[in-house]
């Protein structure tokens, strides 16, 4: 009730002026606010409304109100950081293995089986290739072998595995377009490439950089 509101503004330079809670309700219909009368009764607030008159009410409360938004703004940041880091090393294998589901279905998924969902088996299969290569084991028995771990394999890679990882997706996926390597003469070869890549890495002070967040 704005008409009300300012009718009261210009009733505060009144000496006899006078404002309780259910009287501001009564006059400006009020929604933030509630006071009711009896054995349990008393005055509430809004969340928003009641930090408002703490604050007001009390400078040390005002104060530790204003240190406690800083310190979980903080504790936010470094949190939303940490959460870019994992998402930027995931896409990395993502947006690669796009590219090697798209070579797969044009290279190893026969036409008559494109839109059955035989062709997911083939997926899974190359997946795993990639797997063995990389870590030695399929996704199905890296679970079995942690069964309380969360999530799945890749999601528990480091960064040094991703980003190998990205790069043997590529490769299977040219291997495959190229049509000249079997699936256990592609495995051997990536196999190999994924222990010099990562022999690589795991020497190199800029993946030792990315890892500790100073990107």
């Amino acid at each position: 009730n704005l008409v009300e509101f300012h009718q009261i503004k210009t009733e505060l330079t009144r000496n006899a002026f006078i404002m309780s809670a259910k009287k501001w309700i009564a006059r400006t219909a009020a929604i933030g606010l509630q006071a009711k009368a009896g054995r349990y009764g008393g005055t509430y607030a809004h969340a928003d409304i009641a930090l408002q008159f703490a604050t007001w009410l009390s400078p040390e409360f005002y104060v530790y109100l204003t240190k406690e938004f800083q310190r979980l703004k903080k504790i936010e940041a470094e949190e939303a950081q940490g959460a870019l880091d994992w998402n930027v090393k995931r896409t990395l294998a993502k947006v690669n293995w796009s590219i090697h589901v798209e070579t797969v279905k044009q290279n190893l998924v026969p036409a008559r089986l494109a839109a059955m969902k035989k062709e997911g088996i083939i997926y899974a299969s190359e997946a795993d290739i990639l797997n063995m290569a990389m870590f030695g084991c399929t996704a199905k028995q890296w679970k079995v072998m942690n069964p309380d771990a969360k999530g799945n394999l890749r999601d528990n890679a480091t960064v040094e595995q991703l980003l190998v990882l990205a790069n043997l997706e590529s490769l299977n996926a040219q291997f495959i377009r190229d049509g000249e390597l079997s699936r256990d003469e592609r495995l051997e070869k990536l196999n190999e490439i994924a222990i010099y890549q990562m022999d690589i890495l795991l020497r190199s002070t800029a993946v030792k950089r990315l890892r500790g967040g100073e990107f």
